[in-house]
């Protein structure tokens, strides 16, 4: 191990014997974590080529169970979302690509941060069952074309075990660590092709459009170089993406989408990521063909057909997506208005989670338990000109007077003179 951190403090490229040497060593308890965090230090600063990358991912996939998805019907194709803020897609996208007949086998885990992940918001659901034996996962996909279920506890341990490491060692923010991180995950969980959906702006991970096409990339690489067709969509974070936030909030948002509703940026980087998992999926032969039938099983109701079905059949209350004013919803309604006139200029899309999470809409511990029912519907957007008394956003609240959300909002709304263009949602699209 000793010979290995010299070698990379000193540039050196790593075969493949050493990292795996490294991974099996580590994930077993037989390295300890001072000459593990030696070598993420010098990975940090030395960087990783793209086949050192591609073993460490292939690596930390071997160090636990992978699930076998053969049994499923066709291509599988999977989506990933390096996270943000009114981040609802995944809700809108599995639909879509249902719709038309393409299995999605969606594996996907609890939220820790400003909401809930995926698997909170659908619990906002009476009734959904998201545990379930991986016989029950394929018969589902098999038959419904769609199912979403909790991750396995035992995929990629290393993955795991590095990352604790990595964030107390001051090791997050190496781009060939990261993309190893999310992308092991992806290739254990069994999908035949990746769709990811990297974030970009003051909400994103990656703060700059510079680093989240080098993250891009990295993980592009990952994926080709371990056989699973990937592609990348750069999209924005510099503002909530719709205009709900939260866990009920963002389920009855993503039902609207799917009934037809055009909330511009949720509905065209939906239809952007599903059109390309068409295309992975080999289903169409062009992204313009599979973007046409998605949209017309939009209008014909095959697409909010598939979400009820996905509800149903994981026991859930199809009623509440029916009626949409029968999901759970906190007691109180609080306007956070515009103290001057003028046009809102920038929204920190961080801000309005972590206001959202004052709430109860996510967790600061994993301890916590979620709120379904409280979140943030936003009034204004990016562009839109306000009047000073006009609401900005409303929350909803079990707290008659959330003094830290409200606070939190205000610091997030940016209010200027001039008229400022809408940002720009899809910067790039990585292949």
């Amino acid at each position: 191990m000793y010979d290995i951190i010299v070698k990379k403090r000193d540039g050196g490229e790593l075969t493949k014997e050493e990292i795996k040497f490294f991974v099996d060593g580590y994930t077993k308890g037989d390295i300890p974590d001072y000459q593990a965090s030696a070598l993420t230090m010098a990975i940090y600063f030395q960087g990783m080529t793209a086949d050192e990358t591609a073993t460490l991912t292939q690596a930390m996939v071997d160090s636990g169970e992978t699930i076998d998805l053969s049994a499923i019907e066709g291509k599988k194709v999977d989506k990933h979302s390096t996270g943000g803020v009114g981040d609802k897609v995944t809700f809108i996208v599995g639909p879509m690509v249902a719709s038309v007949g393409i299995p999605v086998a969606k594996m996907s885990g609890r939220g820790l941060g400003h909401t809930g992940g995926t698997l909170d918001k659908l619990e906002s659901i009476k009734g959904l069952e998201i545990e379930m034996t991986k016989e029950k996962f394929i018969e589902n996909v098999n038959t419904h074309k769609l199912a979403v279920a909790g991750q396995t506890g035992n995929l990629a341990p290393a993955d795991k075990k590095l990352y604790a490491l990595r964030d107390v060692t001051g090791t997050v923010n190496s781009l060939p660590l990261i993309a190893g991180s999310i992308m092991s995950k992806k290739i254990a969980s069994g999908a035949d092709s990746i769709v990811l959906d990297v974030k970009t702006g003051s909400g994103a991970f990656m703060k700059t459009l510079e680093d989240s096409e080098a993250l891009a990339r990295e993980m592009v690489n990952i994926g080709n170089n371990l056989g699973r067709h990937t592609v990348a969509v750069i999209s924005d974070m510099n503002q909530p993406l719709g205009y709900e936030v939260g866990n009920a909030n963002e389920i009855r948002e993503a039902a609207e989408i799917l009934q037809g509703k055009n909330v511009e940026d949720l509905r065209l980087l939906s239809l952007e990521i599903a059109s390309h998992m068409a295309v992975l999926a080999e289903k169409f032969s062009s992204y313009e063909e599979a973007y046409q039938a998605i949209e017309a099983n939009i209008e014909n109701g095959k697409a909010f057909e598939s979400l009820r079905t996905l509800i149903d059949a994981q026991g859930g209350d199809v009623a509440m997506i029916d009626e949409l004013d029968k999901l759970p919803k906190a007691s109180y309604e609080i306007e956070v208005t515009a103290e001057k006139d003028g046009f809102i200029s920038a929204i920190d899309a961080e801000s309005i989670g972590v206001a959202a999470m004052y709430l109860g809409a996510g967790r600061a511990t994993k301890e916590d338990e979620i709120n379904h029912g409280v979140g943030i519907s936003l009034k204004k957007k990016i562009g839109d000109p306000v009047k000073a008394g006009e609401a900005l956003v409303v929350l909803v609240s079990d707290d008659e007077q959330p003094d830290d959300s409200i606070n939190k909002v205000k610091e997030a709304y940016t209010i200027s003179n001039e008229k400022v263009e809408k940002p720009t949602l899809i910067h790039n699209i990585i292949k």
